[in-house]
C-alpha cells in the first residue's frame, strides 16, 4: 500500500493555530492566579506589583488573542487555501456527522469521507463551538478591562459592549461568565488533544505533525 503525503494546512493556518494555542494557555495561567493570588511576604511592599504584572500580561495576550481571532475570521473568507468559513458547517451533512459518531464509538471501522470540507463533520462543531467562546470570552474580558476606564479605546469598546453588562445584570456576573467559559476552554483542551492523538493512533495519517508539518499521510491502493 502506497503512502502518500497530501498538503493539508497552509503556514498561516498553522501559524495562527499555535498563536492561539499560546494566547489561551497564558490567558488560562494568568487568570487563575488574578482570581486567586498568593502573598509574596518577603521584600518591601512598594516593590511588589506581581498581580499588576499578571494582569498586564493577561491583557496583553487578550488583546493578541483578539487580534488573532480576527485574522482566523479574515483567512475564513479570503484565505487562498482551505479551512474556509463553509468547513465550520460540515457537521450539517446529519448523515456524515452520524457516521463519524459511530466510528468515534468503534461501531464503524472507517471515518466518513468529507473530500468537500477540511474538517471532519464533529471537528467542524468543535471548532465552530471554539470561536463562539472566544467571542464571548473577547467580550466579556473588554468589559472587564474596559470598566476601569474613562477615556480612550478601551472606554470606547466598554461603551459599545455596555448593554451586555447590563444584559447579563452587571459586572460580577460578566466576571462569573468570563471564569466559567475559561473553564470550557479547559475541557476543550483536554478533548481536542486526547482525539488528535486518538485519531492518529488509529487511522495513522499523521494528524498530530500535520499542524507542524502541513501535512497529512494517505494510503492509496494495496
Amino acid at each position: 500500500m502506497e503512502i502518500k503525503p497530501v498538503k493539508e494546512w497552509s503556514a498561516a493556518i498553522m501559524i495562527n493555530h499555535w498563536a492561539m494555542a499560546l494566547s489561551i494557555f497564558v490567558l488560562i495561567v494568568t487568570g487563575f492566579y488574578i482570581a486567586d493570588p498568593c502573598t509574596i511576604y518577603r521584600g518591601e511592599t512598594v516593590d511588589k506589583f506581581f498581580v499588576g504584572n499578571m494582569r498586564y500580561v493577561h491583557i496583553l495576550f487578550g488583546i493578541f488573542l483578539m487580534f488573532i481571532f480576527i485574522w482566523r475570521l479574515y483567512l475564513a473568507f479570503f484565505s487562498r487555501f482551505n479551512a474556509d468559513w463553509k468547513d465550520f458547517f460540515a457537521w450539517l451533512d446529519f448523515e456524515c456527522t452520524w457516521k463519524q459518531i459511530k466510528f468515534y464509538l468503534l461501531i464503524e471501522k472507517e471515518p466518513p469521507s468529507h473530500e468537500d470540507c477540511t474538517y471532519g463533520p464533529m471537528q467542524s462543531l468543535a471548532y465552530s463551538g471554539l470561536f463562539l467562546m472566544i467571542f464571548v470570552i473577547l467580550v466579556t474580558g473588554l468589559i472587564l478591562m474596559g470598566a476601569g476606564y474613562h477615556a480612550g479605546l478601551t472606554a470606547f469598546l466598554y461603551k459599545i459592549f455596555k448593554p451586555v453588562e447590563n444584559m447579563l445584570g452587571g459586572l460580577a456576573i460578566v466576571r462569573y461568565v468570563h471564569h466559567i467559559f475559561m473553564w470550557l476552554f479547559i475541557i476543550f483542551i483536554i478533548v481536542h488533544v486526547y482525539m488528535a492523538f486518538w485519531y492518529d493512533a488509529i487511522l495513522k495519517e499523521g494528524t498530530v505533525s500535520s499542524m507542524i508539518s502541513g501535512m497529512l499521510f494517505e494510503k492509496e491502493g494495496k
